[in-house]
């Protein structure tokens, strides 16, 4: 498995062990023990499940550099896929349900699990999240508030296959919003410190932004400096004492005014899904073909499920000729929503460039059908000149 974050790329290669743990509650599957985790499942995936675990375990601690001897380990993961289990599990420890997976933090070891509905629609949303917190929180209680949900956020895309193997995407959902709030917003002082003095407006944001400005800035004295803060935690300190620890070990090497320029500089040169189509689009404007693509595979990179980079990547790949490429790019367009009218016109156009006159007959027809105002006449004129 493969992960990387900013221009670290690192490798991770996991192995597994199995400790004895004693079962807790009153489930009837029978537990799978792993090195770190006891997985508790009713849906006969304990296996898998906690291989995936153990991964994830491994990605963090990777960063970390926790010692699992000092932990409460190992750690456990329930699971249900009956929805109304999963339901009435945590409506009689919480008195209600949350989507997905949630992670239930007590001051006693013995009651601290992650549970999980296993095959819901939420589950790769929340699962990513909860399983850093859990995994951080078993080391330190209470974590520093921009760290907890900052990397929580990070790890957010870090996505299981089903088979217990990890892919990870980076995750720009929130970079909208932290470019939208302007620089007032992007004091690290004031994320840093938000369990001192209060947490500044759109706090998840920021604590992402501050995550990935330390892992991706390529700035080595910056990633060093937060590597080195976490020896600083304290598995029984408040969040405002591990923040402070923290803030004063960061400040001790990274003045604040430089601090803040240098963060501003970074977020400032992220691109944003928007920026990057605009970018492409001017490129390919300025017959910038070369600029064009890069611009438009970046963009396909952060939304790989969005029609408009495969597209325009369609319309760059017919232009240099490459038919086959241009057809599976408008196909892919076509499948995550892109107009049928636009797309079967220009699979039509492609078709008919490439020789394939049948092809290119249907997909005009299907252009005309879609949106006769639009696309009925040119499609016509093309099917006369193509017979």
């Amino acid at each position: 498995m493969r992960v990387t974050w900013g221009i670290w790329g690192l490798v991770f290669v996991l192995g597994l062990s199995r400790p004895a743990f004693a079962q807790e509650g009153a489930d009837r599957a029978a537990p799978v023990r792993s090195e770190h985790y006891v997985v508790i499942s009713d849906a006969g995936d304990g296996e898998t499940l906690s291989r995936e675990m153990e991964k994830r375990f491994e990605v963090y601690n990777r960063l970390f550099r926790f010692d699992p001897a000092a932990g409460p380990l190992p750690l456990l993961v329930r699971a249900y896929r009956n929805k109304n289990s999963y339901d009435n599990y945590l409506s009689a420890r919480l008195g209600g349900t949350r989507p997905g997976a949630v992670y239930l933090h007590y001051r006693q070891n013995s009651q601290r699990e992650l549970v999980i509905h296993r095959g819901s629609p939420e589950e790769n949303r929340a699962l990513p999240y909860q399983a850093f917190v859990q995994f951080l929180r078993a080391f330190v209680a209470y974590p520093p508030s921009w760290m907890r949900e900052g990397f929580a956020i990070y790890f957010s895309t870090l996505i299981s296959d089903g088979e217990g193997e990890l892919k990870y995407t980076e995750n720009l959902s929130w970079l909208d919003t932290v470019k939208n709030l302007g620089e007032g917003a992007r004091s690290p002082e004031a994320i840093l410190l938000a369990d001192l003095k209060g947490f500044p407006p759109d706090f998840q944001s920021l604590a992402w932004a501050l995550v990935s400005f330390f892992l991706g800035s390529g700035r080595e004295e910056y990633f060093r400096t937060m590597t080195e803060s976490f020896l600083l935690l304290s598995g029984t300190a408040s969040a405002a004492e591990n923040s402070g620890a923290v803030m004063n070990r960061i400040a001790r090497w990274n003045p604040q005014e430089d601090f803040f320029r240098d963060f501003s500089s970074y977020l400032s040169s992220r691109k944003t899904f928007t920026e990057l189509l605009e970018d492409g689009q001017r490129a390919y404007a300025a017959r910038d073909l070369m600029g064009a693509e890069l611009a438009f595979l970046s963009a396909l990179d952060q939304r790989p499920d969005h029609y408009a980079p495969y597209y325009y990547l369609g319309l760059l790949s017919y232009e240099e000729g490459a038919y086959d490429m241009a057809d599976e790019y408008y196909q892919s367009a076509l499948q995550y929503g892109a107009d049928a009218a636009l797309a079967c016109y220009a699979l039509g156009v492609n078709a008919a460039s490439a020789g394939k006159t049948r092809e290119a007959l249907e997909y005009l027809r299907r252009a005309a059908a879609a949106s006769p105002e639009r696309y009925r006449e040119k499609s016509e004129n093309l099917i006369q000149r193509l017979r």
